[in-house]
Protein backbone atom coordinates (compact mmCIF):
# COMPACT_ATOMS: atom_id res chain seq x y z
CA UNK A 1 0.00 0.00 0.00
CA UNK A 2 1.38 3.47 -0.83
CA UNK A 3 2.57 5.57 2.08
CA UNK A 4 -0.35 7.48 3.61
CA UNK A 5 -0.43 10.98 5.06
CA UNK A 6 -1.24 11.50 8.76
CA UNK A 7 -3.26 14.47 10.00
CA UNK A 8 -3.80 15.97 13.43
CA UNK A 9 -5.71 19.02 14.59
CA UNK A 10 -4.02 21.39 17.05
CA UNK A 11 -5.84 22.81 20.07
CA UNK A 12 -5.24 24.36 23.45
CA UNK A 13 -8.24 24.16 25.78
CA UNK A 14 -8.39 27.92 25.41
CA UNK A 15 -9.53 30.90 23.35
CA UNK A 16 -6.30 30.90 21.28
CA UNK A 17 -3.86 28.31 19.98
CA UNK A 18 -0.96 29.46 17.78
CA UNK A 19 -2.91 32.36 16.34
CA UNK A 20 -3.25 35.19 18.85
CA UNK A 21 -5.64 36.87 16.43
CA UNK A 22 -8.08 33.96 16.63
CA UNK A 23 -10.05 35.18 19.65
CA UNK A 24 -10.55 38.57 18.00
CA UNK A 25 -11.71 37.09 14.69
CA UNK A 26 -15.44 37.82 14.25
CA UNK A 27 -16.07 34.27 13.01
CA UNK A 28 -14.49 32.58 16.05
CA UNK A 29 -16.76 30.95 18.60
CA UNK A 30 -16.04 32.58 22.01
CA UNK A 31 -17.47 29.68 24.05
CA UNK A 32 -14.14 27.99 24.76
CA UNK A 33 -15.21 27.18 28.34
CA UNK A 34 -17.95 24.82 27.13
CA UNK A 35 -17.63 21.14 26.26
CA UNK A 36 -19.63 21.73 23.07
CA UNK A 37 -16.87 23.97 21.68
CA UNK A 38 -14.39 21.06 21.67
CA UNK A 39 -16.99 18.47 20.70
CA UNK A 40 -17.77 20.43 17.53
CA UNK A 41 -14.11 20.60 16.49
CA UNK A 42 -13.55 16.92 17.33
CA UNK A 43 -16.59 15.78 15.36
CA UNK A 44 -15.41 17.84 12.38
CA UNK A 45 -11.96 16.25 12.52
CA UNK A 46 -13.47 12.78 12.85
CA UNK A 47 -15.68 13.51 9.84
CA UNK A 48 -12.45 14.38 8.03
CA UNK A 49 -10.89 11.03 9.13
CA UNK A 50 -8.09 12.78 11.05
CA UNK A 51 -5.77 10.64 13.13
CA UNK A 52 -6.09 12.74 16.27
CA UNK A 53 -6.80 16.04 17.98
CA UNK A 54 -3.80 17.40 19.90
CA UNK A 55 -3.96 19.56 23.04
CA UNK A 56 -0.94 21.59 24.06
CA UNK A 57 -0.94 23.04 27.56
CA UNK A 58 0.79 25.63 29.74
CA UNK A 59 0.55 25.75 33.53
CA UNK A 60 0.64 29.47 34.29
CA UNK A 61 -0.76 32.81 33.26
CA UNK A 62 2.15 34.57 31.53
CA UNK A 63 4.32 36.77 33.76
CA UNK A 64 7.56 36.73 31.74
CA UNK A 65 6.98 39.98 29.81
CA UNK A 66 7.57 42.94 32.11
CA UNK A 67 5.94 42.51 35.51
CA UNK A 68 2.65 41.02 36.56
CA UNK A 69 -0.20 39.44 34.62
CA UNK A 70 -2.13 42.53 33.52
CA UNK A 71 -0.73 42.82 30.00
CA UNK A 72 -1.19 39.13 29.12
CA UNK A 73 -4.73 39.04 30.50
CA UNK A 74 -5.81 42.25 28.80
CA UNK A 75 -4.44 41.11 25.44
CA UNK A 76 -5.69 37.53 25.78
CA UNK A 77 -2.38 35.86 24.98
CA UNK A 78 -1.64 32.15 24.90
CA UNK A 79 -2.18 30.50 28.34
CA UNK A 80 -3.96 33.52 29.84
CA UNK A 81 -7.01 31.24 30.33
CA UNK A 82 -7.13 27.46 29.80
CA UNK A 83 -9.00 24.37 30.90
CA UNK A 84 -7.34 21.12 31.99
CA UNK A 85 -6.92 19.14 28.74
CA UNK A 86 -7.24 15.73 30.42
CA UNK A 87 -10.85 16.53 31.34
CA UNK A 88 -11.55 17.88 27.86
CA UNK A 89 -10.05 14.69 26.40
CA UNK A 90 -12.39 12.49 28.46
CA UNK A 91 -15.32 14.55 27.23
CA UNK A 92 -14.22 14.23 23.59
CA UNK A 93 -13.69 10.47 23.92
CA UNK A 94 -17.33 10.14 24.96
CA UNK A 95 -18.69 11.78 21.79
CA UNK A 96 -16.33 10.26 19.19
CA UNK A 97 -15.51 6.69 18.20
CA UNK A 98 -12.36 6.82 16.04
CA UNK A 99 -10.53 10.12 16.54
CA UNK A 100 -7.41 9.93 18.69
CA UNK A 101 -6.93 12.43 21.53
CA UNK A 102 -3.44 13.64 22.49
CA UNK A 103 -2.90 15.71 25.63
CA UNK A 104 0.09 17.36 27.26
CA UNK A 105 1.44 16.53 30.71
CA UNK A 106 4.70 17.89 32.11
CA UNK A 107 7.51 15.71 33.41
CA UNK A 108 8.74 18.63 35.52
CA UNK A 109 5.58 19.43 37.48
CA UNK A 110 3.69 16.15 37.67
CA UNK A 111 4.51 12.70 39.06
CA UNK A 112 4.94 9.49 37.02
CA UNK A 113 2.30 7.57 38.98
CA UNK A 114 -0.28 10.31 38.50
CA UNK A 115 0.44 10.62 34.77
CA UNK A 116 0.51 6.83 34.23
CA UNK A 117 -2.86 6.53 35.97
CA UNK A 118 -4.44 9.38 33.98
CA UNK A 119 -3.36 7.97 30.61
CA UNK A 120 -4.21 4.36 31.40
CA UNK A 121 -7.67 5.52 32.48
CA UNK A 122 -8.15 7.65 29.36
CA UNK A 123 -6.96 4.81 27.15
CA UNK A 124 -9.64 2.56 28.63
CA UNK A 125 -12.36 5.20 28.39
CA UNK A 126 -11.49 5.96 24.75
CA UNK A 127 -10.95 2.29 23.81
CA UNK A 128 -7.33 2.86 22.83
CA UNK A 129 -7.24 6.34 21.29
CA UNK A 130 -4.96 8.32 23.63
CA UNK A 131 -1.52 9.92 23.24
CA UNK A 132 0.75 11.68 25.73
CA UNK A 133 2.56 14.82 24.57
CA UNK A 134 5.65 14.79 26.78
CA UNK A 135 6.91 18.26 27.75
CA UNK A 136 9.46 19.49 30.27
CA UNK A 137 7.63 22.85 30.67
CA UNK A 138 8.86 26.30 29.78
CA UNK A 139 8.86 29.08 32.31
CA UNK A 140 9.53 30.34 35.79
CA UNK A 141 5.85 31.30 36.06
CA UNK A 142 5.01 27.59 35.98
CA UNK A 143 7.66 26.83 38.60
CA UNK A 144 6.22 29.14 41.24
CA UNK A 145 2.75 27.65 40.76
CA UNK A 146 4.18 24.29 41.88
CA UNK A 147 6.15 25.50 44.86
CA UNK A 148 9.55 25.93 43.19
CA UNK A 149 11.53 29.15 43.37
CA UNK A 150 12.91 28.79 39.85
CA UNK A 151 12.49 26.65 36.75
CA UNK A 152 14.78 23.61 36.52
CA UNK A 153 17.73 24.15 34.15
CA UNK A 154 17.16 23.04 30.54
CA UNK A 155 19.41 19.98 30.45
CA UNK A 156 18.37 18.84 33.94
CA UNK A 157 14.73 18.91 32.84
CA UNK A 158 15.57 16.31 30.21
CA UNK A 159 17.47 14.16 32.72
CA UNK A 160 14.38 14.20 34.93
CA UNK A 161 12.17 13.52 31.90
CA UNK A 162 14.18 10.40 30.99
CA UNK A 163 13.58 8.90 34.44
CA UNK A 164 9.96 10.04 34.39
CA UNK A 165 9.20 8.24 31.12
CA UNK A 166 11.03 5.08 32.19
CA UNK A 167 9.02 5.02 35.43
CA UNK A 168 5.71 5.54 33.62
CA UNK A 169 6.53 2.77 31.16
CA UNK A 170 7.30 0.40 34.02
CA UNK A 171 3.96 1.26 35.66
CA UNK A 172 2.06 0.59 32.43
CA UNK A 173 3.78 -2.79 32.19
CA UNK A 174 2.97 -3.75 35.78
CA UNK A 175 -0.22 -5.56 34.68
CA UNK A 176 -0.05 -8.39 32.17
CA UNK A 177 -2.64 -8.33 29.42
CA UNK A 178 -4.60 -11.23 30.94
CA UNK A 179 -4.14 -10.32 34.63
CA UNK A 180 -7.76 -9.16 35.03
CA UNK A 181 -9.75 -12.40 35.41
CA UNK A 182 -13.18 -11.42 36.83
CA UNK A 183 -14.19 -15.03 37.45
CA UNK A 184 -17.48 -14.58 39.28
CA UNK A 185 -18.04 -18.28 39.90
CA UNK A 186 -14.53 -18.98 41.19
CA UNK A 187 -14.32 -15.67 43.02
CA UNK A 188 -11.05 -14.58 41.40
CA UNK A 189 -10.90 -10.94 40.36
CA UNK A 190 -7.27 -10.68 39.21
CA UNK A 191 -4.29 -13.05 39.03
CA UNK A 192 -1.70 -11.69 41.49
CA UNK A 193 1.08 -13.57 39.68
CA UNK A 194 0.48 -11.31 36.69
CA UNK A 195 0.59 -7.98 38.53
CA UNK A 196 3.94 -6.69 39.82
CA UNK A 197 5.44 -3.91 41.86
CA UNK A 198 8.05 -1.90 39.95
CA UNK A 199 10.16 -0.87 42.99
CA UNK A 200 11.65 2.14 41.22
CA UNK A 201 14.22 4.04 43.29
CA UNK A 202 15.87 6.74 41.17
CA UNK A 203 17.40 10.17 41.37
CA UNK A 204 14.08 12.01 41.10
CA UNK A 205 11.36 9.45 41.87
CA UNK A 206 10.63 6.57 44.22
CA UNK A 207 7.63 4.51 43.14
CA UNK A 208 6.69 1.08 44.43
CA UNK A 209 3.74 0.28 42.17
CA UNK A 210 2.02 -1.55 40.67
CA UNK A 211 -0.32 0.83 38.88
CA UNK A 212 -3.88 0.27 40.11
CA UNK A 213 -5.29 0.51 36.56
CA UNK A 214 -5.26 -2.75 34.54
CA UNK A 215 -3.39 -2.77 31.25
CA UNK A 216 -5.12 -0.53 28.74
CA UNK A 217 -6.08 -1.30 25.11
CA UNK A 218 -2.91 0.18 23.57
CA UNK A 219 -0.64 -1.05 26.38
CA UNK A 220 0.38 2.57 26.86
CA UNK A 221 -0.46 5.84 25.15
CA UNK A 222 1.21 6.83 21.91
CA UNK A 223 4.17 9.02 22.90
CA UNK A 224 4.38 12.49 21.30
CA UNK A 225 7.14 15.05 21.76
CA UNK A 226 8.29 18.34 20.24
CA UNK A 227 12.02 18.40 20.87
CA UNK A 228 13.73 21.27 19.03
CA UNK A 229 16.98 21.84 20.94
CA UNK A 230 19.82 19.37 20.53
CA UNK A 231 18.95 17.73 23.85
CA UNK A 232 15.27 17.81 22.95
CA UNK A 233 15.82 16.14 19.57
CA UNK A 234 17.79 13.37 21.25
CA UNK A 235 14.95 12.85 23.71
CA UNK A 236 12.38 12.81 20.91
CA UNK A 237 14.46 10.39 18.83
CA UNK A 238 14.67 8.00 21.76
CA UNK A 239 11.05 8.07 22.95
CA UNK A 240 8.63 9.80 20.59
CA UNK A 241 6.40 7.96 18.14
CA UNK A 242 5.03 11.22 16.74
CA UNK A 243 6.85 14.54 16.79
CA UNK A 244 5.17 17.94 16.62
CA UNK A 245 7.42 20.38 14.75
CA UNK A 246 7.44 24.12 14.07
CA UNK A 247 9.56 25.52 11.26
CA UNK A 248 8.31 28.05 8.68
CA UNK A 249 10.78 27.04 5.94
CA UNK A 250 10.88 23.92 3.75
CA UNK A 251 14.66 23.67 4.12
CA UNK A 252 14.33 23.82 7.92
CA UNK A 253 11.68 21.10 7.93
CA UNK A 254 13.78 18.86 5.66
CA UNK A 255 16.84 19.32 7.88
CA UNK A 256 14.82 18.50 10.99
CA UNK A 257 13.28 15.41 9.36
CA UNK A 258 16.66 14.00 8.34
CA UNK A 259 18.27 14.85 11.69
CA UNK A 260 15.65 13.26 13.95
CA UNK A 261 15.18 10.16 11.79
CA UNK A 262 18.96 9.61 11.87
CA UNK A 263 19.03 10.03 15.64
CA UNK A 264 16.19 7.51 15.99
CA UNK A 265 18.18 4.93 14.02
CA UNK A 266 21.11 5.56 16.37
CA UNK A 267 18.80 4.52 19.23
CA UNK A 268 18.02 1.26 17.46
CA UNK A 269 14.63 2.38 16.21
CA UNK A 270 13.03 2.14 12.80
CA UNK A 271 12.56 5.49 11.00
CA UNK A 272 8.95 4.62 10.13
CA UNK A 273 8.09 4.31 13.84
CA UNK A 274 8.84 8.02 14.36
CA UNK A 275 6.21 10.14 12.58
CA UNK A 276 7.33 13.73 12.07
CA UNK A 277 4.40 16.14 11.83
CA UNK A 278 5.06 19.84 11.15
CA UNK A 279 2.25 22.26 11.91
CA UNK A 280 0.72 24.91 9.63
CA UNK A 281 -2.20 27.32 9.38
CA UNK A 282 -4.31 27.08 6.21
CA UNK A 283 -6.31 29.83 4.52
CA UNK A 284 -8.61 28.21 1.95
CA UNK A 285 -10.73 30.10 -0.59
CA UNK A 286 -12.69 29.45 -3.75
CA UNK A 287 -9.96 31.44 -5.50
CA UNK A 288 -6.43 32.34 -4.49
CA UNK A 289 -7.38 36.00 -4.13
CA UNK A 290 -10.19 35.14 -1.69
CA UNK A 291 -7.76 33.03 0.33
CA UNK A 292 -5.24 35.90 0.36
CA UNK A 293 -7.95 38.26 1.63
CA UNK A 294 -8.72 35.83 4.46
CA UNK A 295 -5.03 35.64 5.33
CA UNK A 296 -4.56 39.41 5.28
CA UNK A 297 -7.66 39.99 7.43
CA UNK A 298 -6.39 37.51 10.01
CA UNK A 299 -2.80 38.72 10.02
CA UNK A 300 -3.83 42.35 10.46
CA UNK A 301 -5.53 41.37 13.73
CA UNK A 302 -2.23 40.11 15.16
CA UNK A 303 -0.68 42.34 17.83
CA UNK A 304 3.16 42.33 18.03
CA UNK A 305 3.20 42.80 21.81
CA UNK A 306 0.96 39.74 22.24
CA UNK A 307 3.44 37.78 20.16
CA UNK A 308 6.38 38.99 22.23
CA UNK A 309 4.59 38.05 25.45
CA UNK A 310 4.30 34.47 24.21
CA UNK A 311 7.87 34.49 22.88
CA UNK A 312 8.92 35.53 26.40
CA UNK A 313 6.94 32.61 27.85
CA UNK A 314 8.32 30.08 25.37
CA UNK A 315 11.92 31.17 25.91
CA UNK A 316 11.57 32.02 29.63
CA UNK A 317 13.19 35.35 28.79
CA UNK A 318 11.78 38.89 29.21
CA UNK A 319 11.77 40.77 25.88
CA UNK A 320 9.94 43.81 27.26
CA UNK A 321 13.11 45.89 27.67
CA UNK A 322 14.51 45.32 24.15
CA UNK A 323 14.40 47.78 21.26
CA UNK A 324 11.42 46.69 19.14
CA UNK A 325 12.99 48.17 16.00
CA UNK A 326 16.32 46.36 16.34
CA UNK A 327 17.19 42.88 15.03
CA UNK A 328 16.70 39.88 17.32
CA UNK A 329 19.79 39.57 19.49
CA UNK A 330 21.77 36.37 19.94
CA UNK A 331 21.01 35.64 23.58
CA UNK A 332 20.91 32.54 25.76
CA UNK A 333 17.40 31.37 26.67
CA UNK A 334 16.35 28.66 29.12
CA UNK A 335 12.97 27.76 27.64
CA UNK A 336 12.30 26.45 24.14
CA UNK A 337 15.67 26.95 22.49
CA UNK A 338 14.70 25.60 19.08
CA UNK A 339 11.88 28.11 18.52
CA UNK A 340 14.14 31.00 19.46
CA UNK A 341 16.75 29.70 17.01
CA UNK A 342 14.09 29.79 14.28
CA UNK A 343 13.14 33.37 15.23
CA UNK A 344 16.75 34.50 15.15
CA UNK A 345 17.35 32.74 11.83
CA UNK A 346 14.34 34.49 10.27
CA UNK A 347 15.49 37.84 11.63
CA UNK A 348 18.92 37.42 10.08
CA UNK A 349 17.66 36.07 6.76
CA UNK A 350 14.89 38.62 6.17
CA UNK A 351 16.29 41.62 8.13
CA UNK A 352 13.38 41.46 10.58
CA UNK A 353 13.15 43.52 13.74
CA UNK A 354 11.95 42.25 17.10
CA UNK A 355 8.62 43.96 16.35
CA UNK A 356 8.37 41.98 13.09
CA UNK A 357 9.08 38.74 14.95
CA UNK A 358 6.43 39.68 17.51
CA UNK A 359 3.93 40.18 14.69
CA UNK A 360 4.82 36.81 13.15
CA UNK A 361 4.61 35.16 16.54
CA UNK A 362 1.15 36.63 17.11
CA UNK A 363 0.03 35.46 13.67
CA UNK A 364 0.90 31.86 14.48
CA UNK A 365 4.04 31.26 16.61
CA UNK A 366 6.15 31.09 13.41
CA UNK A 367 3.97 28.43 11.77
CA UNK A 368 3.95 28.49 7.96
CA UNK A 369 0.70 29.62 6.35
CA UNK A 370 -0.58 27.57 3.40
CA UNK A 371 -2.76 29.85 1.30
CA UNK A 372 -4.92 29.34 -1.79
CA UNK A 373 -7.58 27.09 -3.22
CA UNK A 374 -8.06 23.57 -1.89
CA UNK A 375 -5.81 22.35 -4.69
CA UNK A 376 -3.12 24.91 -3.83
CA UNK A 377 -3.07 23.91 -0.16
CA UNK A 378 -3.04 20.22 -1.10
CA UNK A 379 -0.08 20.93 -3.41
CA UNK A 380 1.94 22.33 -0.49
CA UNK A 381 1.03 19.39 1.74
CA UNK A 382 1.90 16.87 -0.99
CA UNK A 383 5.19 18.60 -1.77
CA UNK A 384 6.30 18.39 1.85
CA UNK A 385 5.03 14.85 2.29
CA UNK A 386 6.82 13.52 -0.78
CA UNK A 387 9.82 15.86 -0.49
CA UNK A 388 11.29 14.62 2.78
CA UNK A 389 9.74 17.19 5.12
CA UNK A 390 6.96 15.30 6.85
CA UNK A 391 5.05 12.09 7.51
CA UNK A 392 1.95 14.21 7.94
CA UNK A 393 0.85 17.56 9.32
CA UNK A 394 -0.86 19.13 12.31
CA UNK A 395 -3.47 21.70 11.34
CA UNK A 396 -3.73 24.85 13.48
CA UNK A 397 -6.64 27.27 13.19
CA UNK A 398 -6.75 30.96 12.30
CA UNK A 399 -10.30 31.00 13.62
CA UNK A 400 -12.38 28.26 15.18
CA UNK A 401 -14.29 26.32 14.06
CA UNK A 402 -14.16 27.77 10.54
CA UNK A 403 -10.57 26.79 9.72
CA UNK A 404 -11.33 23.16 10.54
CA UNK A 405 -14.58 23.23 8.57
CA UNK A 406 -12.89 24.65 5.46
CA UNK A 407 -10.03 22.18 5.58
CA UNK A 408 -12.26 19.14 6.08
CA UNK A 409 -14.84 20.24 3.50
CA UNK A 410 -12.41 21.26 0.75
CA UNK A 411 -8.81 20.17 1.28
CA UNK A 412 -9.38 16.65 2.67
CA UNK A 413 -11.43 15.55 -0.40
CA UNK A 414 -8.60 16.82 -2.63
CA UNK A 415 -6.02 14.82 -0.64
CA UNK A 416 -8.28 11.78 -0.88
CA UNK A 417 -8.64 12.18 -4.65
CA UNK A 418 -4.86 12.12 -4.90
CA UNK A 419 -4.68 8.89 -2.92
CA UNK A 420 -2.68 10.54 -0.14
CA UNK A 421 -5.21 10.21 2.69
CA UNK A 422 -7.73 7.66 3.91
CA UNK A 423 -11.35 7.87 2.81
CA UNK A 424 -12.54 5.81 5.79
CA UNK A 425 -11.09 4.65 9.08
CA UNK A 426 -9.96 1.04 8.78
CA UNK A 427 -8.49 0.79 12.29
CA UNK A 428 -9.70 1.47 15.83
CA UNK A 429 -6.79 2.62 17.99
CA UNK A 430 -4.61 5.67 17.57
CA UNK A 431 -1.52 3.46 17.40
CA UNK A 432 -3.12 1.66 14.45
CA UNK A 433 -4.21 4.92 12.78
CA UNK A 434 -0.56 6.05 12.84
CA UNK A 435 0.73 2.73 11.44
CA UNK A 436 2.88 2.19 14.52
CA UNK A 437 4.14 -1.18 15.67
CA UNK A 438 2.12 -2.79 18.48
CA UNK A 439 3.30 -2.57 22.06
CA UNK A 440 4.64 -5.81 23.55
CA UNK A 441 6.31 -6.86 26.80
CA UNK A 442 10.01 -7.60 26.85
CA UNK A 443 10.74 -9.18 30.26
CA UNK A 444 8.22 -9.67 33.10
CA UNK A 445 8.12 -6.51 35.16
CA UNK A 446 10.24 -4.53 32.72
CA UNK A 447 9.14 -1.57 30.66
CA UNK A 448 6.94 -1.86 27.62
CA UNK A 449 8.70 -1.73 24.29
CA UNK A 450 7.44 -1.35 20.76
CA UNK A 451 7.77 -4.40 18.57
CA UNK A 452 10.66 -4.01 16.14
CA UNK A 453 12.68 -1.66 18.36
Amino acid sequence: MPRQLHLGGFQIASHVTHSHAAWRHPASDPNFLSAEYYHRVARTLERGKFDFIFFADLLATPTNFGTGIDVSLSRGTQASATLDPSLVAASIAAVTTKLGVAITKSTTYFHPYEVARIFASLDHLSRGRVAWNIVTSLSSAEAVNFGATEHLAHDLRYVRAQEFVETALALWSSWDTDALVQDKVGGVFADPDKVRAIDHDGEYFRVQGPLNVPRSPQGRPVLIQAGSSDKGKDFAARWAEAIFEIDPTPEGRRAYYDDVKSRAVNYGRRPEDVKILPSFIPFVGETESIAREKQAFHNDLADPISGLITLSVHTNHDFSTYDLDAPVEDIEVSGTQGLFDVARRLSERDSLTLRDIGKLYAQGVLLPQFVGTASDVADEIEAGFTGGEADGYILSAAQSPGTFDDFVDYVVPELQRRGLFRTEYTTDTLREHLDLSPVTFDDPGARLVTAGH
